[in-house]
This record gives C-alpha cells, structure tokens and sequence, in this order.
C-alpha cells in the first residue's frame, strides 16, 4: 500500500493542521492539536462535542461549525483521544448551558468520554450511538457499533442546540434520532493503518465482507462478491428489520462510502437502496451521498436509514456550515 506522508509519526499532526489552514474560517486547532474547534462558539448554546479516533475523515473535525459540533477531538489512527483532550475541548467551547458528548458505542471511546464526563465540573450528558445492525458484539465493543449514523446524529443535534434546546432536551431528541436509525456495510477490500503498514485484514478478490465495522472488524459473514442490487437488498432489509418500518414512513437515506469507493458506484447503490425501500412502501424523502465516515481507503459502503417524523427533517434542514456539510448559508 502505498501513501502519502513524510514520516509516519507525523501523520495525523501534518494532516489536522492542513485541515485548520484549509478551512481557516470555520475552525481553529486547541493547544497542542488536542481538539478542533468552531472559530466562533455562541454563548448560551449547549456545546456538543464528539471525537475518536483518526482514519474515518471527515467524521468528526469535518463536522464542527455552524448547525453540528462546537469541537471534535481526534485521537491517533483508529485510537480513542483521551479524557484530558475531552476536557480542555469541554472548556473551551462551554457555553455556560452544558456540554453534551455525542459518543460511537466502542469500548475506548466510551471509558475515556465516562472518563472525562465524571471529571468535568460543568453540567454534561452524554449520547451513545450505536447504530450498526450487522452484530450485537464485535472485536471493540460490547453492544451494537457507532458508525454512519453519527453524522445523522451530529446533523439533528447541531440544529436543535442552535435554537435554544436545554442539555436535557438534546439527550433526549438524542435518544431518539438513534433508536430510529439503522446502519449496515459491506467491505470490497481491506484498510490499511500506515503505522502497521499492510492490510487490516485478507479478503480475495472476488470476496466481500457483509457487516463490516469502520474500523475493519469482522462482520457477518464472508461471501462472495454480489450485484450492487443484491448487495443493498441485504443492507437494506437488515436495517428495515431492525426499525421494524411500515408502509408509508419517510425516511432519510444516507450511502456512505468507506473511502475507496468512487461516487458512480455510490450514486449506484443510492438507486439500489431506494428500490428496496419502494418495495417496502418506504418513502425516501432526504438523500445524502458521500465518504462521510470512512475507514482510510477501504472500498465499499454503509447504507444509513434514519425514520423520519416532522421534527427531524425540520431539523435536517436547517443551515449548517462546516467543512463537510454546507447547505442553507
């Protein structure tokens, strides 16, 4: 595999401060690179704060500024940021209202974010995503993993803590954007950690791995490779199962790639996907397409299912203005 970097100690480093110069008017870097932060924080607001580990860019820098997150704290490649970088984003961003932390169900990330909730003296909450279907347990958790559907998360969050919900508001819609979201993916190819400098795993290359995690844990099973509609008919119907979604609902679909997978074949798998949910008598309503929670350059994709009520889409569509997502301002 080859990548582009100087040395590989530095490469996170190099790269966050790439990302501040690049986007200069919404972000600015904490001290020592520990959190990335909105240029302009707004008093009175809950501050909402995620982060993990590096390597699922843009997830979460990517998604600081206007309508989403006040900071994000970025840890080593595939590695939780610690309490202390948590804590000084906490402080940094606090509004005087409280800070909520917006948490991907795996073990590191959810200990250090424990960690530094119990450490921080101002009032804070915490919302654990856990919206991967593919498997109950995996290789970094216990309970069901955070992927895709952090951003949806993240989206409808910012929204509501930029008109004025309260902290205990926020974990509760919280609460509730995840319990009616569902993701699930398929690998093509493996992902490669630059420190480790080989694949994370084998796969052939007429294989594919249904319900892979982000990070290249193992999913459900090792098959074949499939028609782009037969892949989506199994992601999409596993996560319908989950949501247990009747005629008539509206939802938002999200098809996130993991890095490596070109926009024709995810535009490919948006077709496929809407199809399935046709059939179902699911309406799509909002669409969004990209490489939002990756896995560096693993190819293949996830397939987000968000049920909509009027509140969420409201909340979806209000203005939002971060590195990653624009649209209303």
């Amino acid at each position: 595999m080859k990548n582009l970097m100087n040395n590989v100690e530095t490469v996170l480093q190099e790269s966050l401060d790439g990302f501040a110069a690049a986007h200069s008017n919404i972000v600015t870097l904490g001290a020592e690179r520990e959190f990335v932060r909105r240029k302009t924080c707004k008093p009175g607001k809950v501050a909402l704060i995620s982060g993990g580990g590096a390597g699922h860019e843009p997830l979460h820098a990517g998604f600081v500024g206007h309508g989403m997150l006040d900071a994000a704290c970025p840890g080593q490649i595939f590695t939780s940021p610690t309490p202390n970088q948590m804590l000084n984003a906490a402080q940094a961003v606090d509004g005087g209202v409280g800070v909520l932390f917006i948490v991907k169900n795996y073990s590191g990330d959810m200990m250090n974010f424990q960690m530094a909730s119990d450490m921080l003296d101002q009032e804070n909450a915490i919302v654990i995503v856990n919206d991967d279907v593919a498997v109950e347990d995996s290789t970094y958790t216990t309970g069901r993993r955070g992927v895709a559907g952090t951003l949806i998360i993240e989206k409808i969050l910012g929204a509501a803590a930029e008109r004025g919900d309260s902290l205990e508001q926020l974990q509760a819609l919280g609460n509730a954007v995840n319990k009616a979201t569902a993701s699930m993916g398929v690998a093509l190819t493996s992902c490669t950690v630059p420190a480790a400098g080989k694949p994370t795993f084998q796969i052939g290359m007429h294989e594919m791995e249904v319900g892979v995690g982000i990070h290249g844990e193992p999913g459900r099973r090792r098959v074949p490779l499939a028609s782009a509609d037969d892949i989506a008919e199994e992601l999409t119907s596993a996560v319908l199962k989950d949501l247990a979604l009747t005629a008539g609902q509206e939802v938002i679909l999200l098809v996130n790639g993991f890095g490596g997978t070109p926009m024709l074949e995810l535009y490919l798998m948006v077709n496929a996907a809407r199809g399935v949910l046709e059939r179902h008598g699911v309406k799509v309503v909002r669409y969004l397409t990209g490489s939002y929670v990756t896995s560096l350059e693993m190819a293949g994709c996830s397939i987000t299912v968000t049920a909509a009520n009027s509140e969420f889409l409201e909340l979806w569509d209000a203005p939002v203005h971060t590195a990653a997502l624009r649209w209303g301002m």
